[in-house]
């Protein structure tokens, strides 16, 4: 972004212009379309098997795309695509302006994760509300604002004549599921796409409200069924009660091999990896777990201080427990000991760590000599591997640098993220070399998975200006405007 003319360089009139005019069309032309979005149940592939027959995502993918098809931008082509077997994907390719030259790749999902639990007065998953600055539903801030916003970008720099590239905007349907289509998706649109100058993810998040916030890293995660049957149907438990071991305590014996039961702490060695002095946060960081986190009053945290729950959340490798089957309800908890029980876990992993080396280990520990002789079955879905960012040119991190103080009149953070996008770690192999910038909207209190899950608007509107910020200077980087 050099020399004069029409653009966002530099702090005057032109910027002010468009982060007003990015203002204005969020209000009067986005959240009415993201509401509609924010109607559908499109639940991920793994939380709705029949997704094909209730039409949730497709329907999703149509409003997604009506919504892009009327946006003023010439030439614009919008498409669902939808092979048979697979879920969407809705393709979004705008044409370069004025001359200029390269491709900008802009990625995000639709699909949704189910409600999970109650949400509070006046609020739930499928029915968008607006309160102030948030807009509280279920997959608007995970990830379904991203095509809105990639598009808006593009057509903030068109009505304000200035230059930008190729924009491909990439909306998959199943990264709620571990993104188990998109690798068919991208080599079947691998000639189309052709290969980026820069890819922009907007599926990430943020540790405050107050400047826009760059990914450096993602761990990458393991969903793991484990099933522990003990007999083949349930018996009193006056009868069996003290003789036959319960599936709970042989599952529970073999949690312990994972994870240390006093710390939380994982016990596989191949689950861990070194933390670059690079990603270990300062000190600096306005953050706090106690207050982002809705912890009970008094709960003890892991970590010794708050930059070591930073390197913790974006480093240490982690066993939660998801979902249980084989356990009734309190109310319905007779005196029966049960014949098997089945839990979900999800295992974070390191940035570095590879996921399939992690699958094979996390698997050989739960199968290996099963406790009290029961019968143990394990299921991995989906090894999905982390992602750690190399150095962003130089060209990227100036646009996002500039985009933070258009917006907030100060920098940007950068922090490791715990969640896991495949995405990245996919284009990170596929396009080596190409810079990729992920940033997001998920910040403090956003909740995404949880209930009250919201979008912060303000925060969706600056993201949204990074994006034409970085469009424009790929366009300069790749030898358009100048």
């Amino acid at each position: 972004m050099t020399g004069p003319g029409p653009g966002l360089g530099g702090r005057g009139h032109d910027t002010d212009d468009v982060v007003a005019d990015a203002h204005r069309r969020w209000h009067a032309d986005v959240l009415p379309g993201l509401v509609r979005y924010g109607e559908v149940p499109s639940l991920s592939p793994d939380f709705d098997p029949r997704w094909e027959e209730t039409g949730h995502i497709a329907r999703a993918a149509e409003i997604l795309r009506a919504w892009a098809d009327v946006r003023a931008v010439d030439g614009l082509e919008v498409e669902v695509i939808a092979p048979t077997g697979r879920t969407p994907v809705v393709l979004a390719d705008a044409p370069p302006t004025r001359g200029a030259r390269g491709t900008v790749l802009v990625y995000g999902h639709l699909d949704k994760q189910p409600p999970m639990g109650e949400w509070r007065d006046g609020l739930a998953p499928f029915s968008p509300v607006r309160d102030g600055d948030r807009l509280y539903g279920r997959g608007i801030a995970d990830d379904g604002y991203a095509l809105f916003a990639a598009l808006t970008a593009v057509e903030l720099l068109d009505a304000h004549g200035i230059a930008r590239p190729r924009v491909v905007t990439l909306i998959e349907a199943s990264e709620e599921s571990g993104s188990p289509d998109l690798p068919a998706h991208l080599d079947a649109l691998a000639e189309r796409i052709g290969r980026p100058d820069l890819v922009v993810c907007l599926d990430s998040g943020c540790l405050s409200y107050d400047r826009l916030w760059l990914t450096t890293s993602l761990r990458g995660n393991l969903v793991v069924i484990v099933r522990v049957d003990v007999l083949t149907e349930g018996v009193h438990s006056g009868s069996a009660g003290g003789i036959v071991p319960t599936s709970l305590r042989v599952l529970r014996l073999l949690l312990d091999r994972l994870e240390d039961p006093a710390t939380g702490d994982v016990r596989l060695g191949a689950l861990h990896a070194e933390v670059p002095e690079s990603h270990r946060p300062d000190g600096s960081v306005p953050w706090a777990a106690s207050d982002v986190l809705p912890t009970v009053p008094g709960l003890v945290l892991a970590g010794d201080s708050e930059a070591d729950r930073l390197v913790r959340r974006a480093w240490a490798p982690a066993l939660t427990v998801t979902g249980m089957d084989g356990v009734p309800a309190v109310r319905d908890g007779g005196n029966v000991l049960r014949p098997f029980t089945t839990a979900k876990l999800s295992v974070r992993l390191p940035p570095t760590v590879d996921a399939g080396t992690a699958a094979a280990a996390v698997t050989s520990a739960l199968c290996a000599d099963p406790p009290c002789g029961a019968q143990v079955s394990v299921q991995v879905e989906t090894p999905a591997t982390g992602w750690a960012a190399p150095p962003l040119a130089p060209w990227a991190l100036d646009a996002f640098v500039r985009a933070s103080r258009d917006v907030f009149t100060r920098s940007p953070g950068t922090l490791g993220e715990g969640g896991t996008i495949p995405f990245l770690a996919m284009l990170d192999e596929r396009y080596p070399g190409v810079p990729l910038v992920a940033t997001g909207v998920l910040g403090p209190g956003s909740n995404a998975h949880g209930p009250n899950e919201f979008l912060h608007v303000p925060m969706a509107e600056a993201v949204t200006v990074a994006t034409a910020r970085l469009l424009e200077a790929a366009a300069a980087h790749a030898g358009g405007h100048r």
